[in-house]
């Protein structure tokens, strides 16, 4: 086993693998960051421009003395849209199963760091689907009163005693991208109780409609 599987969390109750290239030998699932945020940021920064491109050009001739001296912070409120822009669009998750080197790899990449866990399949107990608590936007911006909620999540067992989250999604998702990995891995798929009883209470109201 190389790599951390703490560096693997995610903070977002939702990820949402997507399989980008499946063979009898190799698995690959993609994700790809929140695009809708990305583009916000870099349509607010394109539109900034029309206002900090003369503003720069006044520092640049005048300096900060004059009515454009106190709006300098346009500028940099620019530069930092951009680059939060450039970091969420650049955010990407693989996960890699590859059989002739019985070998799980997960990546995750971004703008400034690129980190990779890997793991021998005879490292790996199994696959398990269970429960995470996630705090939600109100907690992660400080407030006391938020609390926690729970979310379904996937999540490849070791047999150091640790665990790596593999993804976090619908029970259902889930349940096939478990299924998957698992039979890819030759490894048990295991679901909580809890879970498990929502699959047959969803299995049943749909073959009731049906």
């Amino acid at each position: 086993m190389i790599g951390d599987p703490r560096q693997f969390e995610a903070i977002g109750n939702r990820l949402g693998f997507r399989p980008v290239e499946q063979t009898p030998a190799k698995l690959i699932l993609g994700w790809q960051g929140a695009r809708f945020p990305a583009f916000l940021c870099l349509g607010i920064a394109f539109l900034l421009l029309f206002v900090s491109v003369p503003i720069v050009e006044a520092l640049r001739s005048r300096g900060f003395v004059g009515p454009a001296g106190s709006l300098w912070y346009f500028p940099v409120m620019n530069l930092i849209l951009f680059g939060v822009a450039a970091f969420l669009i650049t955010q990407r998750r693989t996960i890699e199963l590859n059989r002739d080197l019985r070998q799980l790899t997960l990546r995750r990449q971004s703008l400034y760091r690129n980190i990779v866990f890997t793991a021998r399949y005879d490292e790996i107990t199994g696959i398990a689907l269970g429960i995470d608590r996630v705090y939600s936007g109100f907690a992660l911006g400080g407030s006391t009163a938020a609390e926690s909620f729970p979310v379904p999540a996937l999540r490849a067992m070791l047999h150091s005693g640790d665990n790596v989250l593999l993804d976090r999604s619908s029970v259902r998702k889930l349940t096939d991208l478990g299924k998957l990995v698992s039979e890819r891995l030759n490894k048990p798929l295991e679901i909580d109780p809890e879970l498990q009883s929502a699959l047959k209470q969803s299995g049943a109201r749909n073959r009731a409609q049906v």
